[in-house]
């Protein structure tokens, strides 16, 4: 073999001799030009190698071995260990290869072998910086590009979630505002709240009239309603907020959650206040057992779980001003019975059912006897003591649908659906009873014994219209006190059997 100076004064590495004007050609091409044998020895290389490649003579001469010259590449960086065991499995094959090599300057050059016939490689290396940077900039702008886009398709399905709850929130007020009762306000909740939380299980608790526990009072999805729960059982009514639980955050479990034995684990929940003019009246618990077929995540579902509070809160607020407001309008203040406009209200009501279905009615008319002279005697303070605990008998024996009133003064009437003249007198001998038992206390002593008087009348028996009914019923008062007082009576002609009256002192 013998050198030749070719080019630039470039060594190029010529064991078969060659036509000079193809190793002219080959020197002054763009690309770098490599070839080794089939033992791996270097056969020949262009001008353009050691530029592109970055190296000098001392790196690569004809008697290079291709084996020391990709170990200095790799200690040198250009050539990862992955591109190096690629191509040599490639080699090895018989196979073409590829892969990217990066030189200390930042240049990028593609190096590209394929195998010869009688065997060996040749290699080209082609700068290809320009090329993957603007392949860079692409995939960059690509990338951005499409978070952009994915940024615009959540912020829509966003838009899209938000307007379906908003739709379904306002679905959900129309029916809350409504509700002509708490009743009905609840049967609303629990039906809502199985689509507007799908994949929950929850249940709405409120404060009982004396506000010591929170009776349970809706659930969906679930069982686990507890007839009543305290409080201090919530972290979100101990702490006057929203409270999220989620066992992976630094976060404690309710007791009224841990005290059910779900049969799933319970990873994420929800309390909600529900508060009404400012005043907390209940609770909201929506929980997600992850581990359920069907199950969701909490996630953002937590503030449109609050949203959904908030609604509710003030549909309770509406609904108890109502029936406050009600109660004003139909209720006698001192008793809590039903006052004398609700009370014809009701006869009025009675009388055209029974009359459509030929069915009875009866009515009781009593007050409290000799009760001017206690109030002379006593005081009026003293005689509000008295009706108040006749009030409080009447809902005590009152039980069966029947509508006791306060109709004016010491005067009370009672309405009873479905009962003939002789129920009717067993009612009122109950309520007589009841009363004579009446002990009162007053300036820390106990009033003298309260009685009644009561008249009984029945429809249709003793009148087939309200105004006969309601005078044949004082008639019968009449003849209660005529008789002695603590008594009852009924009209002259109406006398029911014998049997239907109780004897005295028997309740």
């Amino acid at each position: 073999m013998k050198e030749q100076k070719i080019g630039a004064g470039v060594p190029v590495g010529d064991r078969g001799g060659g036509d000079p004007l193809e190793r002219q050609v080959i020197n002054i091409m763009e690309q770098g030009v490599l070839v080794w044998g089939p033992d791996g020895r270097c056969l020949m290389f262009n001008a353009r190698v050691y530029p592109m490649l970055e190296i000098g003579v001392d790196t690569l001469n004809h008697d290079t071995m291709r084996a020391d010259f990709r170990a200095r590449s790799v200690a040198r960086g250009d050539i990862s260990q992955a591109s190096l065991e690629l191509s040599e499995r490639a080699i090895a094959a018989h196979q073409p290869y590829s892969f990217d090599r990066t030189l200390p300057s930042g240049r990028v050059v593609l190096t590209t072998g394929r195998p010869m016939r009688g065997g060996g490689t040749v290699v080209t290396l082609t700068d290809v910086t320009e090329a993957r940077r603007v392949q860079q900039e692409l995939a960059r702008a690509k990338a951005e590009s499409d978070a952009a886009e994915q940024r615009t398709l959540d912020i829509l399905a966003q838009e899209r979630i938000r307007r379906t709850e908003g739709r379904l929130l306002g679905q959900l007020n129309e029916w809350l505002q409504s509700c002509k009762s708490l009743d009905e306000l609840y049967m609303v909740v629990e039906r809502f709240m199985r689509v507007l939380l799908p994949g929950s299980k929850g249940e709405l608790y409120i404060y009982s009239n004396s506000r010591d526990v929170l009776d349970g009072m809706v659930k969906w999805n679930t069982r686990d309603l507890h007839p009543n729960i305290t409080a201090d059982s919530c972290w979100a009514l101990r702490r006057g907020r929203s409270y999220e639980y989620d066992e992976d955050g630094l976060c404690l479990s309710c007791d009224h959650v841990t005290g059910h034995h779900h049969g799933v684990a319970v990873r994420e929940y929800i309390c909600v206040p529900i508060v009404a003019h400012g005043d907390t009246v209940g609770l909201l618990h929506a929980r997600f057992d992850t581990d359920s077929p069907g199950s969701a995540r909490l996630g953002d579902k937590g503030a449109f779980a609050i949203r959904c509070g908030e609604h509710i809160s003030m549909a309770i607020a509406n609904a108890r001003l109502r029936d406050e407001l009600r109660d004003q309008s139909i209720r006698d203040p001192l008793t809590g019975l039903y006052n004398r406009r609700y009370f014809m209200d009701a006869i009025h009501r009675e009388l055209s059912i029974s009359s459509r279905r030929g069915s009875r009615f009866g009515l009781i008319s009593f007050d409290a006897d000799r009760f001017k002279t206690f109030n002379d005697n006593h005081g009026h303070d003293a005689g509000d003591l008295v009706l108040r605990g006749i009030g409080a008998r009447m809902h005590d024996i009152l039980t069966a649908g029947e509508i006791g009133c306060r109709y004016g003064g010491e005067e009370f009437m009672v309405l009873v659906p479905a009962a003939d003249l002789g129920e009717t007198v067993a009612l009122a001998e109950r309520l007589r009873d009841s009363v004579s038992d009446l002990q009162v206390r007053h300036l820390d002593s106990i009033l003298p014994k309260v009685t009644i008087s009561c008249g009984a009348a029945a429809y249709p028996e003793c009148g087939t219209d309200i105004g006969d009914l309601l005078r044949r019923a004082d008639e019968a008062l009449y003849a209660a006190k005529q008789a002695g007082r603590n008594a009852v009576a009924v009209p002259p002609n109406g006398t029911p059997p014998p049997a239907a009256i109780p004897p005295p002192g028997t309740g």
